[in-house]
């Protein structure tokens, strides 16, 4: 196991400027070594993998030297930037991507596919690929440096770092909402036995569906994150009524969905988008998504989505507010504040798949 801080002290001294990273649990304890040492080597949050990318190569162009950190199902999302415009114009920086395994019944069912075939893609981008040394500091950074002058991905194994903990200035407290589950109860409460199909999004979203929301007809959503407005907006268009529960992170990885689902406001359909901000990436780490900056009723209403212009913060107005909204047309947007359970346990696999087959 590599010495997270003295990993990064490395990186600093090698001159390396910016981390571009959408969080993965895998890399946690480097994205928070690269948090608390932000001012030597800037941590850069990024909406998808694919910003990630662009933002690297932006910041490689102008003279600096980033490293980007994904987890290995974002690395699709980072297709197109790599093949049509890393590879043609010749531009190599440090791309860092997990390799998430997969064990039946022990492991999440998005990273089933590219458990064993994460090879293949990085060869199909025209890349080769080496395992960060987890044991030799002095080899795994050479590895990173080697990435400056070939087109090669470094491929990060679980337990490669050291724990390293957030300060106390990086640490967020929520303690002043209510727990996101305490909404879910009360959205099973309300629509429990109805013909209402729910999208809980990756991560502890759809985790917290399974477990707080056993009356209502769920959608597990483990991967495909960014997606669920969209498969949300399909459903709708196809006659059923649909409430998608996302959260911050995912509201911003595909916003297109917004403005796409915004077109059909005035059809005759039934969607509710519940967002449900805890600013941060639970299941990856717990840091902060650094997103105060944006007014998510302002994007929602802008893309011809009806939003309120208040943030749902107590159980009561969120009671209050779904009542108001039942039976009403069209596309509909709430923003909830939300703490977190700290521990929730995954749907297993046979409620998953079931989950997909909801009609």
């Amino acid at each position: 196991m590599l010495d997270t801080d003295k990993f990064i002290k490395k990186l600093i001294d090698k001159g390396y400027s910016h981390l571009c990273s959408v969080p993965c649990s895998f890399a946690k304890n480097l994205i928070n070594a690269s948090i608390n040492y932000s001012q030597e080597l800037e941590y850069v949050p990024c909406a998808s993998e694919a910003v990630a990318c662009s933002i690297a190569a932006g910041l490689k162009i102008a003279g600096k030297k980033p490293i980007v950190i994904v987890q290995s199902s974002g690395l699709t999302n980072m297709g197109s930037c790599i093949t049509s415009m890393l590879l043609p114009y010749e531009i190599k920086f440090p791309i860092v991507v997990s390799w998430r395994t997969y064990k039946t019944g022990d492991s999440e069912i998005q990273h089933q596919h590219l458990a064993t075939r994460l090879p293949d893609l990085v060869d199909a981008y025209g890349y080769e690929y080496t395992l960060l040394d987890k044991n030799n500091l002095n080899n795994s950074i050479k590895q990173i440096e080697d990435c400056e002058s070939i087109n090669m991905i470094c491929i990060l194994e679980n337990d490669t770092f050291s724990k390293v903990e957030l300060q106390v200035d990086h640490k967020l407290d929520l303690s002043q909402f209510p727990k996101r589950s305490a909404y879910l109860k009360i959205l099973n409460e309300n629509y429990k036995d109805l013909d209402v199909m729910f999208i809980g999004t990756t991560g502890n979203t759809a985790r917290e569906l399974f477990n707080f929301m056993p009356n209502t007809s769920n959608l597990y959503m483990v991967g495909n994150m960014g997606g669920a407005l969209s498969v949300g907006l399909g459903a709708a268009k196809a006659g059923k009524k649909v409430v998608v529960c996302g959260g911050d992170a995912e509201f911003v990885m595909h916003m297109g969905g917004l403005t796409s689902a915004g077109r059909y406001n005035n059809e005759q359909i039934d969607m509710t988008y519940i967002l449900f901000d805890n600013e941060s990436n639970k299941s990856t780490g717990g840091q902060k998504t650094y997103q105060n900056h944006i007014s998510y009723n302002g994007i929602a209403n802008n893309s011809n989505i009806t939003a309120d212009d208040f943030i749902v913060d107590n159980l009561s107005s969120f009671s209050q507010i779904l009542q108001t909204n039942m039976g009403i047309l069209g596309v509909r947007f709430i923003n909830v504040r939300c703490s977190y359970d700290e521990d929730v346990s995954r749907p297993d696999m046979i409620s998953i798949k079931q989950s997909a087959k909801l009609v």
